[in-house]
């Protein structure tokens, strides 16, 4: 790696994207991994580090890029910047088509529709070539942010794991870039010039997902340290320290 800003940059988000692979047992030998592009800086990303992760010799695996456009969402990707990035990375590429229908289920949101029928092409997809890895773009401020949002909307305590089995599709999602901030995703994009794609979607507006970000910055504001505090404290979960409902009290008393 150079000793370039530039390269230094590159070297400490490597060396995180590659601990969370090998902490969490993300890719093994043989695998034939799916990643959804969508053309983001962070799904370009991904593909770039899977890339140079190959090309370390660390794994012997197989990656395959699809980018799933919605033919009633007005706004299209550039297809062959995004072929072009991918062979230069080392991957197919696959551009898929398809489409949902908001009169299905009026009490969802368009962007959860959307959203659920672009998963569900990724995991039709995956069928279809054989993959059983799924590797989403998200960072570790996504998954710190989901953990917020659970906390406060949902009243659980949970987030989007690393690594997720999902038995009903034989299919594991994986989150390589787990342990890779934002902030440092935004330096990369803006290192290797990646093409900003342009999305003018009429159904995108300011969300809880946004406003939790606020909310994190204010946080970051009281403790510089508070990211590595929260990813922390869900490796730390002390039970004996949390409520506990008599549950066989109850069962015994109702019987």
């Amino acid at each position: 790696m150079s000793n370039t800003k530039e390269g230094l940059l590159f070297h400490k988000i490597f060396k995180n994207f590659k601990k969370a692979i090998e902490s969490y047992g993300l890719i093994e030998e043989g695998d034939h991994v799916l990643v959804g592009l969508s053309g983001g800086k962070d799904s370009l990303a991904l593909l770039e580090l899977l890339g140079q992760y190959r090309r370390a010799g660390h794994v012997d695996f197989k990656v395959t890029a699809i980018h799933v456009s919605m033919e009633n969402i007005p706004y299209q990707s550039d297809i062959n910047y995004l072929r072009t990035f991918a062979e230069r990375c080392g991957a197919d590429f696959i551009h898929s088509i398809t489409s949902f229908d908001m009169s299905t289920d009026k009490r969802k949101a368009p962007c959860f529709l959307c959203s659920w029928s672009r998963r569900k092409r990724f995991f039709e997809v995956a069928r279809e070539l054989g993959c059983r890895k799924l590797a989403l773009g998200h960072h570790k401020d996504d998954i710190l942010r989901t953990l917020m949002m659970n906390l406060t909307f949902q009243g659980s305590f949970g987030t989007m794991p690393p690594l997720l089995k999902m038995d009903k599709f034989d299919l594991t999602v994986i989150r390589p870039m787990a342990l890779v901030e934002e902030h440092e995703l935004v330096a990369l994009a803006e290192a290797h010039a990646y093409v900003k794609q342009n999305k003018n979607c009429p159904y995108e507006q300011v969300s809880h997902r946004s406003t939790m970000e606020d909310v994190m910055d204010k946080l970051q504001e009281m403790n510089p340290n508070v990211k590595s505090s929260m990813w922390n404290a869900m490796l730390n979960v002390q039970m004996d320290y949390l409520p506990k409902l008599m549950k066989e009290k109850h069962e015994h008393e109702e019987g």
